[in-house]
């Protein structure tokens, strides 16, 4: 046994059992192939004690005790933003200790806390978060079916991601500056705007912007997309378009087109994706572009359609089921933004 390996608990029974046998502490080192000071310290230890359990070390103390620690907890769920050199400033003045930052840090695990990467969410003011309340509670008595009766529709940017092999390697620590460890990337990577449009029937059609979007443009992709999704999908059964505040969407020239063809469209509170049941659907298509990795805009163009043509429909049915929940979710934060 190496030096300095622990000692299982079967060979102090055996050197127990051996020792009450009258065999002396010198065979016994030498049949179990022990030093004769491991052995003779368990046998020592077994006439003070009368057991072979290791007894807990005392240790260093530690520098903060729990009442430091429930103040550390409760300054850190306060600042949730601070970074750890901030909070070891502000510990040291609180407390007046000498503290570093590994103390700190590991005080924070010790708090049941951990640094995590925050989830980004758009900025809301206090009046879009009362206009996002407002109009869940306007919603809220909708039923699942009346949402099913709605065709979600959005446009999202898909890069291609060349050069992009993730954040984590696997290397040794005296790779970090080979070159095939890098994580590499470009300023400006080509892209596509894609517009789609869903409900909890089934999947509308896509289309492929290609140059900038305005108000003209967006009007086209209705009539030759937008349309025909809402014919096929619902086949002549009312139903209740939905797209967000974007310029091109708010056009007086949109809403007059709107207007003429009879559509009814859902009004939709500013900044607000986490209420659309088709941002998942977008979120399900960039995971799997990451884990195909198209190398050129075709490429890229091909795995959207791809993937846009595999979601299922009990998927879809799922989505649009969980929109009364976002809405309590919402109502409960006071209109700010929700975990969707």
């Amino acid at each position: 046994m190496g030096r300095g390996s622990p000692i299982p608990p079967m060979l102090w029974r055996k050197i127990v059992e051996q020792y009450q046998k009258g065999v002396s502490q010198r065979k016994i080192a030498k049949s179990l192939k022990l030093s004769s000071s491991t052995v003779h310290n368990i046998i020592q230890r077994f006439r003070e004690s009368g057991t072979v359990s290791v007894r807990k070390g005392q240790g260093r103390k530690t520098i903060l005790d729990a009442r430091d620690l429930r103040a550390l907890r409760r300054h850190c769920i306060t600042y949730r933003n601070a970074t750890v050199m901030e909070i070891t400033t502000w510990a040291q003045e609180y407390f007046q200790k000498t503290l570093s930052v590994n103390t700190i840090h590991r005080a924070i695990h010790r708090c049941r806390l951990k640094l995590y990467r925050s989830k980004k969410k758009p900025y809301l003011n206090m009046i879009q978060k009362r206009r996002r309340f407002l109009w869940a509670k306007a919603h809220l008595k909708w039923t699942v079916a009346k949402w099913k009766t709605v065709l979600w529709s959005d446009e999202s940017k898909f890069e291609v991601l060349f050069g992009k092999l993730g954040r984590h390697v696997i290397r040794t620590k005296e790779d970090k500056d080979n070159p095939s460890c890098y994580q590499r990337s470009v300023q400006k990577p080509a892209s596509l705007m894609v517009w789609g449009c869903m409900s909890a029937c089934g999947m509308g059609s896509l289309h492929i912007w290609k140059g900038t979007i305005n108000a003209e443009r967006y009007i086209q992709v209705l009539e030759q997309h937008m349309l025909p999704s809402r014919r096929r999908l619902f086949q002549g059964r009312p139903c209740i378009f939905q797209h967000d505040n974007a310029r091109p969407h708010t056009a007086s020239i949109t809403t007059s087109w709107l207007r003429r063809r009879r559509i009814r469209v859902l009004k939709w509170p500013a900044c607000s994706p986490d209420l659309s049941p088709i941002e998942n659907i977008w979120r399900i298509i960039k995971r799997k572009m990451r884990q195909r990795r198209a190398k050129t805009v075709e490429q890229l163009e091909a795995c959207i359609r791809q993937e846009w043509d595999n979601i299922p429909i009990p998927k879809l049915e799922q989505l649009v089921s969980s929109v009364p929940r976002c809405l309590q979710t919402v109502i409960k934060r006071r209109g700010d933004a929700t975990q969707w």
